[in-house]
């Protein structure tokens, strides 16, 4: 009856993928002042949630299975992201990084809101709501 519960799996690579936009951002944000620094970003969920489905033919089930990949089998792409520079080299803005970060944040609450709604529907389901 429960056997492939694809929701929680995309909740889950929903989270993964707001964890590890938020350490790009962060990292952008600790560089804002080193001369040369870039700033970098992850391709967005969607993309990378397409590309993967398109292709999962397997999935791992813990951490170093399946050559390392993680649970779930996503992995994300950083790129570096273009814009203004300035002149010592330097591209990050703070103001465009603490927006991405408010993004970020949003996307990891609907995950959560994902989860717990599922949660609750199997709960009703199963008759202890």
């Amino acid at each position: 009856m429960f056997s492939d519960l694809n929701v929680f799996k995309v909740a889950y690579a929903l989270a993964t993928h707001a964890g590890q936009r938020q350490a790009v951002i962060s990292r952008n944000m600790a560089n804002a002042d080193t001369p040369g620094y870039r700033a970098r970003d992850i391709e967005p969920f969607v993309e990378a949630f397409e590309k993967s489905s398109a292709t999962s033919a397997m999935s791992a089930t813990r951490d170093g299975h399946l050559n390392g990949v993680g649970p779930g089998g996503m992995t994300w792409t950083e790129h570096m992201r273009g814009g203004a520079v300035d002149p010592n080299g330097n591209g990050v803005s703070l103001e465009e990084e603490m927006l991405n970060a408010v993004e970020v944040k949003r996307q990891h609450d609907r995950a959560l809101a994902i989860y717990k709604s599922s949660i609750g529907i199997l709960r009703t389901g199963l008759g202890k709501a």
